[in-house]
């Protein structure tokens, strides 16, 4: 079942695509859960400057590790077995924020391993729960979105006629 093209978020498209073996041995196979049945995703919350942003990095992992401890104590074990198996770095599996200071906004980019199945309804899900705490806040965290500052107003000509 194809997955992709005009279809976003790993949904499926509808198509089923064929794949002789010489395609499929050229190129890199993806494999989403032989070894490690879980992937990393990110989800990105865009705070204003003015923010209370420790506060909003607290909601964020808490929210995070509340609704992900199932899937990061399953992932441990495997992942230290990929470890030893692949001779790979180490990787921290508890849900990390990455904060980035854009022109406009705060950009707090939340990195978590879920289940490889279920990656877009927890995305859904964290988000939900993340903007619920963030307007519980009473202004001290405020999502962000594009603005126009005028810095200053032109002088105007109004004439009227009777």
């Amino acid at each position: 079942m194809e997955m992709g093209e005009w279809v976003s978020s790993d949904n499926y498209s509808g198509r089923i695509v064929k794949i002789s073996n010489a395609f499929v041995f050229k190129g890199l196979i993806k494999n989403y859960s032989m070894d490690f049945p879980f992937v990393w995703d990110e989800l990105n919350i865009l705070i204003t400057c003015g923010s209370d942003t420790e506060l909003a990095k607290t909601l964020m992992l808490n929210t995070a590790n509340e609704f992900l401890s199932d899937y990061t104590e399953k992932s441990k074990a495997k992942w230290q077995q990929m470890v030893a198996h692949y001779y790979i770095e180490d990787a921290t599996i508890e849900p990390t924020i990455a904060m980035n200071l854009t022109d406009n906004w705060i950009q707090l980019n939340l990195r978590y391993i879920t289940d490889y199945k279920r990656r877009r309804n927890t995305k859904q899900t964290l988000f939900q729960h993340i903007e619920k705490a963030i307007s519980n806040t009473n202004g001290k965290v405020t999502l962000a979105s594009t603005t126009l500052q005028l810095l200053e107003v032109p002088p105007l000509n109004v004439k009227l006629k009777k």
